[in-house]
């Protein structure tokens, strides 16, 4: 089969502007920042591109072979802009307006078919250079924010990566030919086929990063505390519960805090309640300054949090919330105006959570801190199990 790059190449090129056009609407929604203009000018910029190689021959060569091949050059940039922007990280714009100075420069330095494979050579080596930052920002983007569809991204710009670079190599040794559009393009066209085709599918998966991104950050959302951004209920019903199933019947131990914030209602009634809005972020962080990344903090309602530690015993657990209480203390020590600095009473509770329900668990804590309170607050008590010790 003899295929018509021409027509391969307007085909791609009317995709590419087609996709432009959709970027360019999602920004004009107001729904997202600036980084879908990169894109959409990423798209535009290809498929003019694209547009003006399929033109190679009818159109002066200034227009089809240095601002055509630019723009393919520039569109690739683009498109490593856009991933840039979208994971918040600075732009280059001296090294692509270097880059892209020095692509024109050197495509009009080699004119005509006996400059056709040094030039091949210049926009394949470009190229690749470009989808290579690509992948880095990609990857780099999928594992900060945990995004598949930054994983998907990557494996779109591998191939187009490899046959520039293989393109390149080819370029190099003379064997792509002299001419945009042989006769017979053989395997050398199947994969300019190929590499327009990873084009516009990498303009679909960059949209996929945005609405994957939407969808995390509702579901955070709705297992957060607005106030303190601790987890709330249903957040700690189901990290217990994927604690639970990643045991698979093992054990599955941790120890339960619960904490209560001292004459919390009398803190309210004297300062307001934005003053005891900034003491429950302050034991947010407080706590969160004295546990493991691996532990979790909830807002239970009200003053009421609860922190739970994965294999940790109930005596190291009675440390850690002895910790907490007086980092608390120390923070609470500057507050202006209280009859009474707030302090923290903690109830502790250890149990297994592959054999036991969490709410015994979280029963058994309660009662630890209604101890704690009745023995005069400020203070840590642990339910502990009839074959520990009594503390």
């Amino acid at each position: 089969m003899i295929l018509d790059l021409k027509t391969i190449f307007v085909t791609g090129a009317v995709t590419c502007l087609v996709m432009a056009m959709m970027q360019l609407l999602a920004f004009a929604t107001g729904r997202f920042t600036h980084w879908p203009v990169w894109w959409g000018l990423s798209s535009l910029a290809i498929g003019l591109g694209l547009l003006g190689g399929a033109l190679r021959g009818t159109i002066p060569n200034v227009l089809s072979i240095e601002l055509a091949n630019t723009l393919l050059v520039g569109g690739s940039m683009l498109a490593v802009l856009g991933v840039r922007s979208f994971a918040g990280r600075e732009m280059p714009w001296l090294a692509c307006a270097m880059v892209l100075a020095v692509t024109w420069t050197l495509l009009a330095l080699l004119p005509g078919s006996e400059g056709f494979a040094a030039r091949t050579a210049v926009m394949a080596f470009v190229m690749a250079a470009c989808d290579l930052a690509a992948i880095r920002e990609a990857a780099r983007l999928a594992q900060r924010e945990n995004l598949r569809s930054a994983w998907i991204l990557v494996g779109l710009f591998v191939p187009t990566a490899m046959f520039f670079m293989l393109r390149g190599a080819l370029a190099v040794r003379d064997s792509v030919g002299t001419v945009m559009f042989p006769p017979d393009p053989g395997i050398q066209g199947w994969g300019s086929v190929i590499a327009i085709a990873f084009f516009v599918l990498r303009s679909s998966a960059l949209l996929l990063m945005p609405a994957e991104r939407s969808n995390n950050l509702l579901a955070a959302l709705a297992q957060r505390d607005p106030l303190t951004g601790a987890m709330n209920r249903s957040g700690l019903e189901q990290a217990v519960a994927r604690m639970a199933t990643k045991s698979a019947g093992m054990s599955a131990r941790v120890s339960l805090l619960l904490l209560d914030i001292d004459h919390f209602k009398l803190l309210n009634d004297t300062l307001g309640h934005g003053a005891g809005d900034e003491v429950l972020r302050v034991l947010s962080r407080t706590v969160h300054s004295q546990i493991r990344a691996t532990d979790i903090l909830t807002r239970q309602g009200g003053d009421e949090f609860a922190v739970v530690l994965p294999e940790i015993g109930a005596r190291e657990a009675v440390r850690i919330a002895d910790r907490i209480r007086i980092a608390f203390d120390a923070a609470m020590s500057n507050l202006e105006g209280a009859p009474r600095p707030p302090t923290l009473s903690i109830g502790i509770a250890e149990g297994d959570l592959a054999s036991h329900p969490f709410d015994e668990l979280l029963s058994r804590a309660d009662e630890a801190l209604y101890r704690s309170k009745r023995l005069g607050r400020n203070r840590v008590q642990a339910q502990l199990v009839p074959d520990d010790l009594v503390l």
